[in-house]
């Protein structure tokens, strides 16, 4: 149970890093806001989630 824990929390900040560095790296243009919803699909679903955010942002915008 403890385990499980650990993976869920571990796989939260990985994503919340993942998105911080995204932001870092490209244009102000394309940045993907860090929120509740966005942390928890890349949590759930990992990379093809932060694609999918990716190319959602550059078509919509």
């Amino acid at each position: 149970m403890l385990n499980k824990l650990f993976k869920t929390l571990k796989k939260i900040i990985v994503s919340f890093f993942m998105l911080y560095g995204y932001n870092v790296l490209v244009p102000a243009t394309a940045i993907i806001p860090i929120n509740l919803i966005t942390v928890l699909l890349i949590t759930i679903f990992s990379i093809p989630a932060f694609i999918f955010l990716i190319v959602i942002r550059l078509l919509v915008y």
